[in-house]
């Protein structure tokens, strides 16, 4: 073999492990598909097939398409002590064979395992994965001895213990600040892009990220307890609690099969003894009934309309996690908002730039930002984009320093420059630029920034993360539905009042850790039956989690797209209505193919006892409704 041909060789191996694991991850799906097309086979080929050949293909056609459902049947049986819809299909489809109608039987061995292969896709779709969340808790964390320093497991700190956290690391534990200042990244836990200065005394907590200095930390909760723990543990919860409509679909599919079974046991001797009827037509009664009073056209209901307008949804931008979760959206009576990312872009932007008398405002702006763009704090970058979308031309700093919680310093042309907090540049200075303008911008909600050349100020701009021009027309139209809308942030109530005025949300509630925003989504299930969330954010996850429905951002962060049961693949909350609508369509289509279903099965259960219906034409009725049943649902494809 040429060295060539060994490295293609090699390159092609780890393909075939992908292949495996795709075709194990829908073996259920293939195992009906290979059913149907033998069924096809041989109901094309009896004319040609010997007898034990067409029975043959049909037997092999039940077992790969019936195995996977008689399997689940059995073992759920075992499990829960209560018959099921699984064993009633696969009995009525041997008691269809069993009297001689082979393709009758199979067909619905096809479809019943069609439906669920379908079934356990979507739903494997919708499962919540927690690894891009557990992968933001640190395993080790640098322990302060009195030798120095010791690299140990988080799981092994304890209570009092002091942890040194240097600049770009990741807060291994809950805990308070005895040394140092920093900025502190908290987007993990509230969502807020603006990092927060902390210093001596102020709490921290696990999974955020110290940006600009070296702090020392006392442990104030074991791992096990941090908040960031408490965020995996709700999500869990939250997905591991069943909805009410699966509790009563579990329920009447028990009492469904039973019924069914007993009626068809009663069946097998009751006509014979009061009616007089022989004991083949007994028996051919009794399969008759076992056939057309399976749940097939039932089951059609509605699967096929979901994944239709899953479907349509995936073309327009929403992704759909299952079919309970758009049969809920058209139900929201409320639904509560994250802030940051969601109704808002997530980034701050510069919304005023105010200068001093006399200042040439390009010159000030091209140096402010020519020294703000050597930081990475997002204020920084705002100003930054401010200058470039100005047009200023940005220089060369070359003495720029970072004083860690405060702002930046630096010389140019033989000038002091600072930029910052008022702290920083005199606060009774800052105070009275512009007769108290800063003060009037931060009742705006907006942070505000001073740039001071030498002992006076030049200059303050104020940032904003700005509401998403998109978000009043989705308010709006939410509104016009009758649906009650709120806004939960963790941001202070200042910049929280006028988000939420310029968004137009009924209500909001500031200052929220993810635990508090699960706290008042189920205040607000006390008083609305369906609730739904929006977020973007790993905070959001929990409460994403908790809401009858979580509809998650497409850009935002993999947990809360994981975690979310819709999904708005391109940002645009307007397609939360347009998701409603859709929703309402297609409970009005599933709605009446269960009614016509039912119907169908009654009427054909009554003309069996009325031994009007033999069973080709209870098989065409049966199999009949389930296709219009199918073929109603398909109209979901369409807009």
């Amino acid at each position: 073999m040429t060295s060539e041909t060994q490295s293609i060789h090699n390159r092609s191996l780890p393909s075939w492990p992908k292949w495996m694991s795709l075709i194990k991850g829908h073996a259920e799906l293939i195992a009906a598909l290979l059913s149907g097309l033998l069924v096809l086979i041989a109901w094309m080929g009896e004319s040609f097939f010997a007898p034990s050949t067409y029975v043959t293909l049909h037997i092999i056609a039940f077992v790969i398409g019936g195995f996977a459902k008689a399997k689940e049947g059995l073992e759920e049986t075992v499990k829960e002590k209560e018959l099921n819809v699984e064993l009633l299909m696969i009995l009525a489809a041997i008691g269809s064979a069993s009297i001689g109608y082979w393709t009758e039987g199979a067909i619905l061995i096809f479809i019943f395992a069609l439906s669920g292969a379908l079934e356990t896709y979507t739903m494997n779709k919708s499962q919540k994965e927690l690894s891009s969340l557990m992968s933001l808790q640190p395993e080790e964390a640098l322990k302060v001895t009195e030798e120095g320093y010791e690299t140990t497991s988080v799981a092994s700190l304890q209570i009092s213990d002091l942890i040194l956290v240097k600049p770009g690391e990741r807060v291994p534990a809950d805990g308070v600040i005895t040394k140092g200042e920093t900025s502190i990244d908290e987007s993990a836990i509230t969502g807020e892009s603006v990092p927060v200065t902390k210093g001596s005394s102020k709490e921290v907590f696990a999974g955020t990220v110290n940006l600009n200095g070296s702090i020392v930390v006392e442990v104030t909760k074991k791992s096990n307890e941090t908040l960031f723990q408490k965020i995996i543990t709700m999500v869990q919860s939250a997905q591991s609690e069943k909805t009410p409509s699966q509790l009563f679909i579990e329920r009447f599919e028990s009492t469904y099969v039973k019924v069914v079974l007993l009626v068809v046991g009663v069946m097998l001797f009751l006509p014979h003894l009061l009616f007089g009827w022989s004991w083949m037509d007994t028996i051919y009664r009794a399969m008759i009934l076992l056939v057309v009073a399976s749940p097939c056209a039932l089951v059609a209901s509605i699967m096929p309309a979901t994944l239709s307008a899953i479907s349509n949804g995936a073309r327009n931008g929403l992704l759909f996690k299952g079919g309970v979760h758009l049969e809920n959206l058209a139900h929201l009576q409320a639904i509560a908002f994250d802030k940051t990312g969601t109704l808002t872009k997530g980034k701050p932007e510069v919304t005023d730039a105010v200068y001093a008398e006399g200042e040439d405002e390009k010159s000030v702006l091209s140096v402010a930002a020519s020294i703000e763009q050597q930081s990475n704090h997002p204020l920084a970058r705002a100003i930054v984009d401010f200058a470039h979308q100005a047009n200023v031309p940005l220089l060369d700093i070359d003495d720029m320093k970072d004083v860690s919680g405060n702002g930046v310093s630096a010389t140019f042309n033989e000038e002091n420059w600072k930029i910052g907090k008022a702290d920083f540049v005199g606060k009774q200075q800052a105070a009275a630029f512009q007769n108290g303008l800063a003060e009037e911008l931060q009742k705006e909600g907006k942070t505000v920034i001073f740039v001071q050349r030498n002992e006076s100020i030049a200059a303050i701009f104020a940032l904003k993360d700005t509401v998403r021009k998109e978000t009043k027309q989705a308010i709006k139209t939410l509104k016009k539905r009758g649906v009650y809308t709120i806004m939960l942030t963790g941001d202070n109530p200042t910049t929280a009042n006028a988000i939420a005025k310029e968004a137009g949300v009924d209500h909001y509630i500031a200052e929220l850790l993810p635990e508090e925003k699960v706290k008042e989504l189920k205040t607000l299930k006390e008083h609305f039956e369906q609730v739904g969330m929006v977020g973007d954010g790993i905070n959001d996850a929990p409460a994403l989690a908790t809401a009858n429905v979580g509809i998650a951002m497409g850009e935002g962060t993999d947990v809360a797209l994981e975690t979310a049961d819709v999904v708005l693949m391109k940002n645009d909350l307007p397609r939360i209505s347009q998701a409603i609508h859709l929703s309402t369509r297609m409970n009005r289509i599933v709605k009446q193919n269960v009614v016509f279903s039912i119907s169908v099965i009654m009427l054909l259960i009554i003309s069996n006892f009325l031994q009007v219906l033999d069973l080709p034409l209870g098989v065409i009725g049966h199999e009949g409704s389930t296709i219009l049943v199918i073929l109603n649902g398909l109209r979901l494809l369409k807009s």
